[in-house]
């Protein structure tokens, strides 16, 4: 079957403190969710009414058995979801002190398995076929991971929409400096790039908003999307029409996973073919949703959900 959305990347458990405002040594309890900001893509997709799928590693442990099923009952195909003997699940925990410090605790170590997904073992045909095709720049940072996320831009080669998390987190590279040439190289295979400023310097030298966004365009993208913080979003595609959108008014209780909202947001947008204005509002409006809320994967809104926060003008 052709999907609507493919992505490839982490996936992970997320524990999070069932407490606010509590350090971490100070936290008794703990909620566990589905992680991996690929695989939430695909789940906020998913809960948008698209068939969606991921590419990605487990551990071959409980904690893998845990992803398999979450990934199921949220509607996501996990025929690519494959185990890696001898690594460990990967789990993060994160702090949560509203409005705007959720510091996260990645354990990825030796190595997290979903950086093992092998290009030999790539289905090309479905990467090929489906409507979007989804990576991140976590996916680059180490091998075979790297060469296998390349791979898969190559053998698509810019059909329908390829999208391009910019996804920096340079705890994961061994050194930050050398991430430029492969995020490079990426983008000239795919034809929507999205970031926060941070990682659109990292890909381009480049961070005022409209001049990353320019720069994005010139290395090969036809969609370039800045997220700008409280500045809201740009959006600027290579027909020369762009446009900028403010946040959604939300009480925040938990930021992690508002990104990853709003891309399954935004690949449902894209599918539909509205125009940008309407597709950044209500990618925008799904990460307000988020945010107002402790999780992530189950967090991701509704249909519903959406239009009613975009109506209103604020998650009520």
């Amino acid at each position: 079957m052709a999907y609507d959305l493919i992505t490839m990347g982490r996936i992970g458990v997320d524990l999070y403190p069932l407490q606010t405002g509590v350090p971490l040594p100070q936290v008794t309890s703990f909620g566990k969710f589905l992680g991996g900001s690929a695989t939430n893509v695909a789940v906020a997709a998913s809960r948008l009414g698209r068939s969606t799928a991921v590419i990605t590693r487990t551990g071959e442990d409980p904690f893998g058995d845990y992803l398999h099923q979450a990934l199921r009952d949220f509607g996501v195909d996990d025929r690519w979801v494959t185990p890696v003997p001898g690594l460990p699940t990967p789990v993060t925990f994160c702090e949560v002190f509203p409005p705007d410090d959720f510091p996260l605790y990645f354990y990825r170590r030796p190595k997290a398995p979903d950086l093992e997904i092998d290009a030999h073992e790539l289905d090309l045909d479905a990467i090929a076929g489906t409507r979007i095709f989804w990576v991140t720049g976590t996916g680059l940072s180490e091998e075979p991971s790297r060469t296998a996320t390349l791979a898969a831009l190559a053998h698509r080669a810019r059909a329908g929409t390829t999208v391009f998390d910019l996804d920096w987190r340079p705890m994961f590279w061994t050194d930050p400096a050398e991430a430029r040439p492969f995020y490079e190289e990426a983008l000239r295979h795919t034809t929507v790039a999205v970031g926060n400023l941070d990682e659109v310097e990292v890909a381009t030298g480049v961070r005022e908003p409209r001049a990353a966004a320019r720069a994005l365009l010139d290395a090969g993208v036809e969609l370039a999307v800045v997220k700008q913080g409280p500045k809201g979003v740009l959006a600027v595609n290579s027909k020369g029409e762009s446009a900028e959108v403010p946040p959604l008014p939300v009480n925040v209780l938990n930021g992690l996973g508002a990104g990853d909202a709003f891309g399954g947001s935004l690949c449902h947008g894209l599918l539909e073919g509205w125009d940008l204005e309407k597709i950044m509002r209500h990618a925008n409006a799904a990460g307000a949703i988020v945010a107002s809320r402790l999780e992530c994967s189950s967090a991701m809104p509704t249909v519903e959900e959406i239009e009613t926060a975009v109506a209103a003008g604020a998650v009520l």
